[in-house]
């Protein structure tokens, strides 16, 4: 269950209804930001207000960061879904997002003119994205991998001879798992540009 406040309503709900409630108001705001923006550059708009409209922008991101993170302590699984996406855009879904060298290939082609120093600047920001990608793909295949060992190394639930604590300890173990699997979650959002 998570708990939100809005104005003077206080509102419990299931971790995954309330994350996807959040995330619509989120998507809501962001529509609204991203079309301010749009008219700002559209209007020839000086420097000092692009950069304000630019730092709202970037702050609404921070917050879809908080959501995500509050959603991951509490529900991980709904989380890795995506399930809060379109269906085009969980195809595109890596461990709870979108891959960032993926998103930085398709933006540098949409980019004005841009120097060496800066093409160069976004080809190592792309090359390190995709090694820590990569990483942390590795990473989460072996958590996996544990996982189903830990699981299948016995049967799970008491055995005929009632061997509670085997069960219990067995349990334990692949809860422990569970909150690396959390903690994978919270790195990927730490790489993740957007989504």
């Amino acid at each position: 269950m998570l708990i939100f406040l809005r104005g003077k309503s206080l509102f419990v709900l299931p971790a995954a209804l309330a994350f996807d409630m959040e995330y619509g108001r989120w998507l809501d705001e962001h529509q609204r930001l991203i079309n301010d923006l749009r008219s700002a550059v559209n209007s020839h708009m000086g420097d000092n207000e692009l950069c304000i409209l630019v730092g709202g922008v970037m702050a609404h991101y921070d917050e879809v960061f908080r959501l995500k993170s509050i959603g991951a302590k509490a529900d991980v699984f709904h989380m890795l879904s995506g399930m809060w996406k379109t269906p085009a855009e969980r195809c595109f879904m890596w461990l709870g997002g979108f891959r960032s060298s993926e998103l930085l290939k398709i933006l540098g082609n949409h980019l004005e003119p841009l120097t060496d120093q800066q093409l160069m600047g976004i080809c190592n920001l792309q090359q390190s994205s995709q090694q820590a990608e990569d990483a942390l793909s590795q990473g989460m295949e072996a958590l996996q991998q544990s996982l189903v060992d830990t699981l299948s190394s016995a049967s799970l639930g008491p055995s005929a001879s009632g061997n509670v604590a085997d069960y219990m300890g067995q349990m334990a173990i692949a809860m422990g798992k569970l909150a690396t699997l959390e903690n994978f979650l919270h790195q990927v959002l730490f790489i993740l540009p957007i989504g």
